[in-house]
This record gives structure tokens, C-alpha cells and sequence, in this order.
């Protein structure tokens, strides 16, 4: 494996580290301040990603995450990624419930000298923002 992919795969270990360790300052290991993130719900910028996982923790103090699988392939790397927690504080405009919910995602990472520089991802937001209501996604 070279240095190149060998720094690359780490950088959704490290989302893994960060997710865990409920640590919005663990984004200074492997976020880029430029970077780009083509994700709704987030700006651009290592502060914008330091902010959103902040109040992303303040909502769900309990998140667990789990790497389900990571593909590398020159600079980019993908992580599909499972992640468990409970609704506690308010996020995004809700309330919290205190339900339990479950969120799936795929993200895409390009990654220059060890640091992530921009993100794609895709997740299930119907099925997730249904779950934070307490509502049927079909609904």
C-alpha cells in the first residue's frame, strides 16, 4: 500500500475517531480549512464542519458509529457508515423526543497530503427526519 492510500483510508477512521469521541476539534486531524462539502445541511470550511458536529453531539450525546465498509482508490476514499444515538437536545429547528434512531450513510472523500479537502455524501434524510419526529417516513 503506499503513503499516498495509506493516509487516504485513514481519514474515514478518523471521521470514525471523531464520531465516537463525541469530538467536534478532532476535525483539526483530517479536515482541510478550505474544504469543500457538498452536503445541504453543512458550509464549507473546517469551522462550518466543527460547528455542525457540535451541535450534531449536543443533539445526540450518545452517537455510536461504526465503519461498515471503506474503499480506497488514488485520492478518494468511501465510507458506508452506521450511526446509533438517541434525540436529546434540539436540532435543526426540532425538539428532542428521546427516540432512539438509526442513520445510514455513504461518504466520499478526496483527500491531498492526509487531509480531507472535499466531501460528497448520501444518507436516507426522509427515513432519518421521520425518525426524529416520531413520525412513519411514509406519512
Amino acid at each position: 500500500m503506499s503513503t499516498t492510500q495509506r493516509s487516504t483510508e485513514t481519514v474515514a477512521h478518523a471521521f470514525v475517531s471523531l464520531m465516537n469521541g463525541h469530538n467536534p476539534d478532532a476535525v483539526n486531524g483530517f479536515i482541510a480549512e478550505d474544504y469543500v462539502n457538498h452536503n445541504t445541511h453543512v458550509d464549507h470550511g473546517r469551522e462550518a464542519n466543527r460547528a455542525f458536529w457540535a451541535q450534531w453531539f449536543a443533539a445526540f450525546p450518545d452517537t455510536e458509529v461504526s465503519l461498515d465498509d471503506v474503499l480506497v482508490d488514488g485520492d478518494r476514499v468511501a465510507g458506508r457508515f452506521t450511526y446509533r444515538a438517541t434525540f436529546q437536545g434540539p436540532f435543526m429547528g426540532l425538539e428532542p423526543t428521546g427516540l432512539p434512531v438509526v442513520m445510514h450513510s455513504i461518504d466520499i472523500w478526496r483527500v491531498v497530503d492526509g487531509m480531507a479537502v472535499e466531501h460528497w455524501d448520501q444518507l436516507d434524510e426522509q427515513a432519518f427526519f421521520a425518525q426524529l419526529t416520531g413520525k412513519d417516513a411514509g406519512q
